[in-house]
Parts: C-alpha cells; structure tokens; sequence
C-alpha cells in the first residue's frame, strides 16, 4: 500500500507541474506562448483562465502530503478538469485541430487526470480497508 501512495503522489506531483507551469507562464507573460496579438480584453480574459490553471495545479498538489484521503478534493478538482477537457474537445469540433500542446493538454484532462483519479481511489480504498474510512 504505502509503494502504491508513494508512486500515485510522484506521478500526481509531475503531472500537476504542467498546468502550475503554464498557468504561471500565462499569468506573468499572456498570450506571448501562441505568439498571436490579441485584443487587450483577451489578454485579460488567458491571463485569469491561466490563474485558474495555475491554481487547479496547486490545489492537486495540495492533496500530495496525505492523497490517500483527499477523494473528494481530487475528484472535484478531476472534474474541473475534464470539464475544460470537454470544452477544448469542442473547439477542436468547431475550429479543427490546434497545436501538439493543446492535442497533449486534452490527452491529459480526458485521459490522464481521470486514470489518476481512479488510481487515487484505490489507494484511498486501500487505506480505508487497512486503517478505517478515508475522509471523502
């Protein structure tokens, strides 16, 4: 159990620093990653949606020091997740395909967050089997 936490934190803590590092990146410099000139409302309007990035990755690294009963912390902050998956599987429906990183960033909130999700469950489940009930 306590090899199974350990790797679910590990891989957690590596893929939450992509959504901290671009949030960040798109808080202190804009749209200057597309290299597109926008209006300054749509500046304002990436910079704040790259705050919320910026924080969905801390709040799962939140989770780090004791994810085995942080389900419900995780699951929401899953959701939030695929939710914005969802929304970029539309535009790339109405807009056609954006760049590889926006192909890889839809990877990651349809398939991986949700894989991670599951996984944390199950360490959660087995910690509620060795030491009582995990907080939901």
């Amino acid at each position: 159990m306590e090899r199974e936490r350990k790797l679910l934190q590990q891989s957690v803590a590596i893929v939450a620093a992509i959504p901290v590092a671009a949030g960040l990146y798109g808080v202190l410099f804009g749209q200057a990653l597309t290299g597109d000139a926008v209006s300054i409302s749509a500046e304002s309007h990436f910079r704040f949606l790259s705050g919320l990035l910026l924080g969905i990755g801390l709040c799962f690294w939140s989770t780090l020091p004791s994810i085995e009963i942080r389900t419900g912390r995780f699951r929401l902050l899953t959701l939030l997740v695929v939710i914005g998956g969802l929304g970029r599987l539309v535009g790339l429906g109405l807009t056609g395909l954006p760049s590889l990183f926006m192909i890889g960033g839809l990877i990651i909130e349809l398939v991986v967050a949700p894989a991670l999700c599951l996984w944390q469950t199950r360490v959660a489940n087995l910690y509620a089997e060795e030491y009582g009930v995990a907080e939901t």
